[in-house]
């Protein structure tokens, strides 16, 4: 090319140096009509110069090789690898406790405590269950917290209720829910935590009215 590399320079460099010292070295060299006269003192004198002075050449072309060689060796340098941004973790997905009807009716009978029982919780699995955002839930929320008060209120009467253990846990999980509505009030959904707590009640619940127990 017409530009030579830093390596081609260094070389060219180093074959000048060496074709100048071997030429200055020749001069050194005494000449044919000094041997013939037979003065051998200049002869061996000249000739320690001149192997000083190759070695000392040689020292010297060496040096002028030796950023070649180390450029020819090195490696280049590992490019450094950018840093892995960590994958955001996964959103857990919300449990789903089941589909409920909307309540219809509210109150309660008074005639038949298993009946009552039953509609309690089915209407408190629905008011557990609202999401954020779901229609109505102020108003089911005070319909089912009057539910609630009017149902403790008959049933807890009569002794032989009070000891069944459908009502002990119906009247635990209503105690939860309602501790819900007097902390947050009646315009905010159930937290998860709670929730999952008074749907382990509602199971129970369930078997023990099954069992008319």
């Amino acid at each position: 090319g017409p530009f030579a590399t830093p390596v081609e320079d260094a070389e060219m460099r180093a074959v000048v140096l060496i074709l100048a010292l071997l030429a200055s070295a020749q001069a050194l060299i005494p000449s044919s009509r000094a041997v013939r006269s037979g003065r051998s003192n200049v002869v061996m004198s000249a000739e320690p110069s001149r192997r000083t002075f190759l070695a000392e050449a040689a020292v010297l072309a060496t040096t002028a090789m030796a950023p070649v060689a180390f450029a020819d060796d090195e490696a280049p340098a590992p490019a450094a690898e950018a840093p892995v941004a960590p994958a955001a973790p996964a959103t857990p997905a919300k449990p789903s406790y089941g589909n409920f009807e909307v309540p219809k009716e509210w109150g309660i009978t008074g005639k038949d405590y298993y009946y009552d029982a039953q509609r309690v919780v089915d209407h408190m699995k629905y008011a557990t269950a609202m999401e954020k955002g779901t229609s109505n839930m102020d108003s089911i929320n005070k319909n089912m917290k009057k539910e609630m008060v009017d149902f403790v209120s008959f049933y807890r009467r009569f002794n032989n209720v009070a000891g069944k253990q459908s009502f002990s846990t119906l009247y635990t999980a209503i105690n939860v829910l309602a501790g819900h509505y007097t902390s947050y009030g009646t315009k905010f959904p159930v937290p998860e935590k709670r929730r999952k707590r008074l749907f382990q009640e509602y199971a129970e619940i369930d078997k023990y009215i099954k069992k008319s127990r």
